[in-house]
């Protein structure tokens, strides 16, 4: 059962002499519970492709669709609601709130979607199999890179998304921390049938993941 078209893409950016095609023309889809890997040099498109399945910005032309519906025409709030419930991301950046603690943190997402209750139980577990549960009542600045990264890979799993967005989710840490979040990301897709998509510079990563998708260019370079 597929979960996600992305059908005839493009995100340009600029116009004659300094338009860059970011994405051209992509189309692939993902079924549910697939854990993808999406590799490619620097510059190629990776992080935009996630960033438009994610809602965070808009194609020039094409359609996303994700669970049957088309994305890309909702308006903002619409998109940020549909975000919030269905899509967990792992940043580069972490973008955590400086001002809450880990636990915080990681209940962000369920906590402002009042539809959902938060499952203390559920959090529990994922910081403890992450390493960080004692430092649940530390501020981020407080924390290593490397716990920083592990509490924004716990908080995008909190409210059990379909689709978790993740760029890079391993890059500030050490090869052991890296396989035991693999771990647990592979245990997470299969327990709750979630669907990830994962960019990385790491050929074992991507080896060991269902499917590899490689962008050249802002194209599909190939699919295996």
């Amino acid at each position: 059962m597929e979960i996600l078209e992305i059908r005839n893409v493009k995100k340009y950016y600029g116009k004659n002499d300094n338009l860059v095609k970011a994405l051209d023309d992509v189309s692939f889809k993902i079924g549910k519970g697939e854990f993808v890997a999406i590799v490619g040099q620097s510059g190629s498109g990776k992080s935009t492709l996630l960033n438009l399945i994610g809602g965070l910005d808009k194609p020039t032309s094409g359609s996303i669709i994700i669970n049957g519906k088309e994305i890309s025409g909702f308006s903002p709030k619409k998109q940020t609601e549909f975000r919030r419930k269905n899509i967990g991301f792992i940043f580069q950046n972490y973008s955590l709130m400086p001002e809450l603690c880990v636990y915080d943190n990681v209940a962000l997402p369920v906590s402002i979607d009042r539809s959902q209750k938060t499952d203390h139980e559920y959090i529990k577990r994922i910081l403890t199999d992450l390493g960080i549960w004692e430092k649940r009542k530390k501020l981020p600045h407080q924390l290593s890179g490397g716990q920083q990264q592990r509490t924004a890979i716990a908080r995008a799993l909190a409210n059990k998304p379909a689709i978790i967005l993740a760029d890079e989710p391993t890059g500030n840490l050490d090869s052991g921390t890296t396989m035991d979040v693999m771990e647990l990301l592979k245990n997470s897709c299969k327990e709750y049938s979630q669907t990830m998509i994962m960019v990385t510079h790491n050929d074992m990563l991507a080896a060991s993941c269902d499917r590899i998708l490689s962008i050249l260019d802002g194209k599909i370079e190939r699919g295996y």
